[in-house]
């Protein structure tokens, strides 16, 4: 059953109203543009208006929260997950020793537990935003290692789906701290609410303005909530981390889209898991 809620229709305005609220921020504090926690403000008072009565924590289930129908069918694939294979092949990579003897757990604190929600971070010595998935070829360099391609389901992949499991039900804490920092994550945001492709969408387009709704036959989730679960396995089988998400959906819009790894996808996904700070992560999950 498809829940329902009181809200003011839709329009393909939505997105300026946003924006006029984010200037308004701006204004009143004389900045060019509103601080990364007064954008977050805003995207939270944003989507209380919107689905009224919603708590935040439901907002980790994407599109669910507005469904009872699919929370039944996603907590039932959940009790024997058809992708189990892919989560225990990336803990097979996570194991296995390198030839010096270390071994991924090596490279992160508390052995890799409760690691990944403070990631993407910003790194002054090289001037650029660090993903979970380059900290795992960070580790694989640095110990001698192959690095993998970012794009690869069956190494990266199932790696980070494992990996990421580690730090289940961590609070998300991106810092966004000093002007470097400031500048990549300006940056990401410029591209979410950027229009691209023949459609002439932008990630906020769908994700904002028309959360709630549908597309084709899909229910649009809103902004809050999506990053904390990356990788899924969308119909329980195709595994998508979330740079190979944001490719899909570029693809989907008839746009090139940027390539794993590059520092396009890489700003833009510290913008949006600035948006999801103090939500739980839970990685390795079933979309539809």
């Amino acid at each position: 059953m498809l829940r329902s809620w009181s809200r003011p229709a839709v329009s393909l305005r939505t997105v300026a109203v946003l924006a006029a609220a984010v200037l308004a921020i701006a204004a009143r504090t004389g900045s060019a543009l509103a601080s990364p926690e007064e954008d977050r403000a805003a995207m939270l008072t944003f989507f209380s208006e919107r689905f009224v009565g919603v708590p935040l924590q439901e907002y980790v289930h994407g599109s669910m929260m507005m469904s009872d129908d699919a929370k039944m069918q996603y907590e039932s694939i959940m009790d024997f997950p058809p992708f189990q294979g892919g989560i225990d092949r990336g803990q097979l990579i996570w194991e296995k020793p390198f030839a010096n003897g270390q071994s991924f757990a090596s490279c992160f604190e508390n052995g890799g537990r409760n690691v990944a929600g403070r990631y993407p971070y910003y790194d002054a010595q090289t001037d650029r935003v660090v993903t979970f998935e380059m900290a795992l070829n960070q580790c694989l360099r640095s110990n001698g290692e192959t690095e993998f391609d970012y794009s690869d389901r069956s190494t990266m992949g199932v790696l980070t789906a494992y990996a990421r499991t580690l730090s289940d039900n961590m609070l998300m804490d991106i810092r966004v701290e000093g002007a470097g920092a400031r500048k990549k994550y300006e940056s990401g945001r410029a591209l979410y609410y950027r229009r691209i492709g023949q459609h002439n969408l932008a990630c906020a387009s769908c994700h904002v303005t028309h959360a709630g709704h549908y597309f084709r036959d899909e229910l649009l989730s809103p902004t809050i909530g999506q990053a904390v679960h990356f990788p899924v396995f969308r119909g329980g089988e195709f595994l998508y981390t979330l740079h190979m998400r944001y490719q899909r959906c570029m693809e989907a819009l008839r746009a090139a889209p940027y390539p794993a790894g590059s520092e396009d996808l890489n700003n833009l996904e510290y913008f949006h898991s600035y948006l999801n700070n103090g939500l739980p992560l839970k990685a390795s999950i079933y979309r539809r």
